[in-house]
């Protein structure tokens, strides 16, 4: 981006004849002091980027929903795109673990993308003996994310489920008797296994108007859809708000919703900026995060 800001600038200068002296036949001393400034300046960030990825941080909501339960409330722990796999790993999800286990939820959801393409490095490092400490106390729900598809659904889901997931692929349970969470299967899916998802009408038709409709789709896509279902809330990942600035821009620009919450008639949003990152573990323009959610029924 610099290089490219810079070559405008020389272009623009073609035109307009706007430099110095000294920067028209630049000097090897003066690109060398350029160039150290350049690399300066992309260190300082990527330094920036990587402290602010491992800083997590637990996100407060509340949520009403009017709508009568037997219960007054439902604590979730809502995390996305976490991306288990060579980057991260260990301490890291140590760190997950103890986060969702300090806002001590009714149950808890991962929106997708738990494991990063290739799942030998989870294996390998047997990540899911630390993920058991959550699903044997809680539980634990979780949907496909493109990247499960991508690095061999089968062999994910195999492995979420043996440490204790509760794969929802175009599946619909019932946390009580009057709240249903709804699964989508991933729009990737049909790339992959040649398997079309469900449409959401069709997964809802068995569900009673009064309940509660809890929707996970990874990507969050085709809001309006929901709407017209009568789900209550959808929650989200995927689009990490584009991880690094400026590319929160693009997914705005794709995304009707690219981070935080939305009402959108009677539907409540929530799409995460995810708690791990794809590829470079660097995160600029927002923060990892997991959603201390509180639902209040009326």
């Amino acid at each position: 981006m610099l290089v490219l800001g810079i070559d405008f600038i020389r272009l623009l200068n073609r035109i307009f004849h706007f430099f110095p002296d000294f920067l028209q036949n630049p000097s090897t001393k003066i690109k060398y002091i350029f160039g150290t400034c350049a690399f300066t300046i992309i260190s300082f960030i990527v330094f920036i980027g990587y402290a602010n990825q491992c800083s997590p941080r637990i996100k407060k909501m509340e949520i009403k929903i009017a709508k009568k339960t037997g219960r007054k409330e439902l604590r979730i722990a809502f995390a996305s795109d976490i991306h288990l796999g060579i980057i991260y790993k260990g301490n890291r999800i140590k760190k997950l673990v103890e986060l969702i286990d300090s806002i001590h939820p009714d149950v808890v959801i991962f929106g997708g993308d738990v494991i990063d393409e290739d799942i030998a490095p989870v294996i390998r490092y047997n990540l899911g003996e630390l993920l058991v400490q959550i699903t044997k106390k809680y539980p634990t729900y979780t949907i496909f994310g493109n990247h499960e598809y991508i690095g061999g659904h089968v062999k994910s889901q195999n492995y979420l489920e043996e440490h204790g997931f509760q794969l929802l692929q175009d599946r619909v349970t019932q946390i009580d008797s009057n709240i249903y969470l709804i699964g989508r299967d991933d729009y990737t899916g049909f790339r992959f296994s040649n398997i079309k998802r469900k449409e959401l009408p069709e997964l809802v038709q068995s569900i009673e108007a009064s309940k509660v409709k809890i929707l996970l789709d990874h990507q969050p896509f085709q809001l309006q859809k929901v709407v017209d279902a009568g789900i209550d809330l959808q929650l989200s990942g995927h689009t990490h708000h584009g991880q690094m600035w400026p590319f929160n821009f693009i997914t705005q620009s794709i995304y009707e919703l690219s981070w935080g919450y939305l009402k959108k008639g009677n539907t409540h949003f929530y799409v995460s900026c995810g708690f791990g990152t794809w590829g470079p573990p660097i995160r600029l323009g927002s923060k990892p995060e997991i959603i201390d959610l509180l639902l209040k029924f009326e």
